[in-house]
């Protein structure tokens, strides 16, 4: 048998004797080191090698194993199930809304419409970021404080301290010096392991908790005392018979605002600990609440869409509570001190992520208004489509939460294989998902549609909007998705500027698209905007640029 290692000896000897000459030299490592002595080392050192060099291959990597239930697999749907049945809850509540209330007439959907979006694209303004950076943040302090009990024993030992100053301003402590900060570092992990039994001090979950309250109280002062102009710029005129119903049924819903951004805060905190079941249990319990009230306050009560918005508020305050209940047993929420809690870290990160919810919101708010625009039967038709275009679009959100809570643990470790793998494998899952509810949507929708209305006008408009309601939902899952990588790897400012760019773009097409096509050109706007989200993702890391450079490296 001849001496397969030879070749790659000679190659050595090469590469001595003409180190003067560069080029060849780097010609002649490459091919050594790829392994002419076995091919099997080869070919499995050429993949990697090759998947380092092509960042826009991450995508594609091991998309066989995407149904597979290995570890990785399994984690990410103990995560991203519940937390998905969560998110689709309120806006399958919200469906049940409309339904009630479309029972009432056109012209009550239109009006409970119009202010659900106003309410909804207001809350996000403060949601989103409080949510998006508490998850991350929690998730970051968890894994390197060693307190999260998905982490093995002995992790904290393996991974060491923090790297960089992003990372050390996750500890609650300030330390000088590498020997001090090493021996802190372990002492923690040691003291952590004697304390179990208390409860966690994580400063970036009491940080969220009195943001949460602030904003709460901030909002509803704001809907309520400019209920009128916000529903005038809504497209609901002063002169328009959804002005009474619109603005009734907001003021009454707003009450609810301190509830709902508490309770959306410690989500994010549970979140960040990779519990997405407790947030569920109390989502399903404050929902089931409203639902049941519903009937019992619009029509025995004869409150009608008032009715409606009293049973959401109650709903809200009995998820807060729950969750509250749940936190208190695992956290120390009253921090030592103000610095603790972190206020600089959440306000820098979290104004990045509301430049890029305003030109989120803006975009949909301008859409539900150009339909509004077009009078109560259009207005009627696109809230039906919107909310379940949204309703289960927020399936995908569920892989985007699981993502982001993994990968801000393999960041902050500096895991980045972990990483790759997470972000390929959510990414593949949330193509699947996306194509699964197309077929399925455009089925039901086509049969259930008189669930909502009977309105012969309205019912014609909803079969246009169900096309678009369909196909857009492969390109809404990866886009919510990529959503959830990027937060995971804390690439806040990236997210934030491209998303003006693409708000940018799309309300031009909005504007244009809704004055030449009506109805039809709104959704063929809405595409667009969805589409131009995703392929902010696909650039990001498809370049191997920001967080995501080390794709680059051979």
């Amino acid at each position: 048998m001849p001496n397969i290692g030879a070749p790659s000896v000679s190659l050595q000897l090469c590469i001595t004797s003409l180190n003067k000459l560069p080029l060849l030299v780097w010609f002649l490592k490459q091919h050594s080191e790829f392994g002419f002595s076995n091919m099997a080392e080869k070919e499995s050192m050429y993949s990697l090698g090759d998947w380092r060099r092509i960042p826009i291959c991450t995508f594609f990597k091991d998309a066989r194993l995407v149904f597979k239930a290995d570890s990785l697999g399994r984690e990410i749907l103990s995560i991203a199930l519940p937390a998905a049945m969560a998110l689709t809850a309120d806006p399958i509540a919200s469906l049940v809304d409309t339904a009630f209330i479309g029972q009432i007439g056109p012209v009550e959907l239109a009006a409970v419409g119009v202010s659900i979006a106003l309410f909804n694209q207001v809350s996000r303004i403060a949601i989103f970021p409080l949510v998006s950076v508490t998850t991350s943040f929690v998730a970051e302090e968890d894994t390197l404080s060693g307190e999260n009990p998905h982490i093995e024993e002995g992790r904290c030992l393996e991974t060491g301290p923090p790297k960089d100053a992003e990372t050390k301003e996750l500890l609650p402590h300030k330390v000088t010096g590498g020997n001090n900060h090493n021996s802190d570092f372990v002492g923690e992990c040691f003291n952590i392991a004697k304390e179990e039994h208390k409860r966690r001090h994580i400063p970036s979950a009491s940080s969220a908790i009195f943001i949460g309250g602030i904003l709460g109280l901030i909002q509803a002062i704001f809907l309520i005392s400019a209920a009128k102009p916000l529903l005038n710029f809504m497209g609901v005129t002063s002169d328009s018979p959804m002005l009474h119903p619109a603005k009734q049924y907001l003021k009454l819903r707003t009450l609810g605002a301190p509830a709902v951004l508490l309770s959306l805060a410690m989500q994010g905190v549970f979140r960040g600990f990779k519990d997405t079941k407790t947030p569920l249990y109390a989502t399903v319990a404050g929902d089931v609440t409203n639902i049941a009230l519903d009937p019992l306050f619009m029509f025995v009560f004869r409150l009608g869409v008032s009715g409606a918005a009293i049973a959401h508020v109650i709903s809200q305050y009995l998820i807060s509570a729950i969750l509250l209940w749940r936190l208190m047993e695992q956290v120390d929420l009253v921090p030592p001190s103000i610095k603790h809690l972190q206020l600089d870290r959440f306000l820098k990160n979290g104004f990045l992520l509301l430049m890029r919810v305003i030109a989120v919101t803006f975009c949909v708010t301008l859409a539900a208004s150009l339909a509004a625009r077009q009078g109560p039967t259009s207005m009627a038709a696109f809230q039906v489509c919107l909310q379940v275009w949204l309703a289960v679009s927020l399936l995908a959100d569920g892989l985007a939460v699981a993502g982001q809570a993994i990968l801000a643990g393999a960041f902050a470790n500096k895991d980045f294989d972990r990483a790759t793998a997470t972000a390929s494998r959510v990414l593949q899952m949330g193509l699947v998902l996306g194509l699964a509810l197309a077929f399925i949507l455009g089925i039901g929708l086509h049969f259930g549609a008189k669930i909502f209305t009977q309105d012969a006008n309205v019912l014609h408009l909803i079969q246009i909007g169900i096309p678009f309601v369909a196909v857009t939902q492969p390109l809404n899952s990866i886009a919510f998705v990529f959503d959830g990588v990027n937060f995971g790897a804390s690439d806040f400012a990236y997210s934030a500027f491209s998303m003006v760019v693409v708000a940018i773009l799309s309300i031009i097409c909005l504007l244009i698209l809704s004055s030449a096509g009506g109805f039809i050109g709104i959704w063929v706007a809405l595409t667009i905007y969805m589409g131009l989200r995703a392929f902010a993702g696909f650039l990001r890391i498809g370049t191997g640029s920001g967080p995501w450079e080390f794709l680059r490296s051979s």
